[in-house]
């Protein structure tokens, strides 16, 4: 059984999941609550499934971009299961975790996370291979550049505000915007990619294991 945990923005999301099926999944938004409320969710999700962490054989984490903080805290809880446990843990990207969730099609698909100071990071997706794939690295942008890069047909999605929704829709001839139903970060998709990961060999050391952070000159920052 896996558990997957994302606290990166201020949406928290979790999930327990078999390989098979998706035994629980919860996501709310967070006041910056992480600390407070992430364990006690955590101990909710074990009481609703029967489940207890002896269950456990892998974690999946969001890794970012995020809150420096918040990406901290889920981090950090991860991490002790994996090394209290002794099982394997598989980092990911908090952009592919919102493009797994997006139906497959042709054109491009651009994916956003609240960045901070009215920021958005982001990154460029294209289907290959049957799955959507990032074909550039994550960065932050204003939404008023992004969406005069906007030139053909594109898919955006991932968070966005009512603002940001009016901002690129002035692109509506390009700008193919998903439901905000679609644009949930959801901690089901992150429980499948993490799965993936371990089964192909793919665990991340949870000691080195850090997060994903983007400075606002479009640079990752070094965990």
């Amino acid at each position: 059984m896996l558990l997957a945990i994302d606290t990166s923005t201020a949406w928290i999301s979790l999930a327990l999941y078999d390989g098979n099926f998706i035994h629980y999944e919860v996501t709310w938004q967070t006041k910056n609550h992480h600390t407070v409320e992430l364990a006690p969710a955590i101990d909710a999700l074990f009481q609703k499934t029967g489940m207890k962490s002896n269950d456990l054989t892998g974690l999946a984490v969001a890794l970012g971009p995020g809150s420096f903080t918040s990406l901290r805290i889920g981090l950090a809880a991860a991490k002790g299961f994996a090394l209290g446990l002794n099982i394997p843990m598989a980092g990911v990207s908090s952009l592919d975790i919102v493009a797994a969730a997006q139906p497959l099609d042709e054109k491009p698909m651009i994916v956003v996370l609240h960045a901070g100071r009215s920021l958005l990071a982001y990154a460029t997706y294209q289907v290959k291979d049957g799955a959507w794939r990032s074909v550039s690295e994550p960065s932050v942008i204003d939404p008023k550049v992004l969406v005069k890069s906007i030139k053909e047909p594109t898919l955006i999605c991932g968070e966005l505000s009512g603002l940001d929704r009016t901002i690129i829709g002035r692109r509506w001839k390009n700008a193919v915007i998903s439901s905000p139903a679609n644009c949930l970060r959801r901690a089901g998709f992150l429980a499948e990619l993490g799965w993936e990961k371990l089964m192909n060999d793919q665990a991340d050391d949870p000691v080195s294991l850090g997060p994903i952070y983007l400075s606002t000159t479009n640079n990752p920052i070094p965990a």
